[in-house]
């Protein structure tokens, strides 16, 4: 399902979200935020990952990249800057670990022409619409708060904030994050799903 560039994405991911999550005062329990954040990315990828194969597209993951620091078309980094691998720690040293950056890692979309030839006939469109992309980035965010839900109630207290923590940074609709496809593939859907994450992030702090 993951390719081996992927999988090394979601490990720097993973770790240094971790390591992020370490410096807010949580070293003594480092290994549940380990196991928590795991689990939280995985099942947020794994999501995506499905929707993109009912759609008859495949996505591939990365760490999210920031290559223009202006709006003018020379305003760009040569290189483009890894905020997927720095956002996380520079916001909890800043900080001093009471923000949090969890959105790191974003997908690229490639219609699978064949495979919707063959399944919806020869003529059929193979460039992924703006709604389809939406679909993708909303399928991750909906299992994010299914999960919290579940978390909460299972007694799993790091899982359900963590996991609606990543479903509100996965709605922010700037640069490639999720939250900027599902903006641009259906301003409903992301007004419905931005109200419930932000019912979620109000509702967390009540939690021990």
């Amino acid at each position: 399902m993951f390719n081996k560039k992927e999988i090394i994405h979601i490990i720097i991911a993973i770790f240094v979200i971790t390591i992020s999550l370490g410096l807010a005062n949580y070293w003594n329990t480092f290994g549940v935020i380990l196991v928590s954040v795991f689990f939280v990315i995985l099942l947020n990828l794994v999501a995506k990952k499905a929707m993109s194969h009912y759609l008859d597209s495949a996505i591939e993951f990365r760490l999210w990249e920031i290559k223009r620091f202006g709006f003018k078309p020379h305003q760009e980094f040569k290189k483009g800057f890894s905020a997927g691998a720095f956002f996380p720690l520079i916001f909890s040293v800043l900080s001093w670990g009471n923000l949090m950056w969890l959105a790191s890692l974003v997908f690229e979309i490639k219609p699978t022409v064949y495979k919707s030839a063959k399944r919806r006939g020869l003529y059929a469109f193979s460039e992924a619409t703006e709604f389809q992309i939406g679909l993708i980035a909303a399928s991750g965010v909906i299992i994010n708060i299914l999960f919290a839900i579940i978390g909460y109630f299972v007694g799993l207290p790091m899982f359900a904030k963590l996991s609606i923590w990543l479903a509100f940074f996965n709605m922010i609709p700037i640069s490639d994050l999720d939250g900027n496809k599902i903006f641009f593939g259906n301003l409903v859907m992301w007004s419905g799903l931005a109200s419930i994450v932000l019912i979620g992030i109000a509702y967390i702090f009540l939690l021990v």
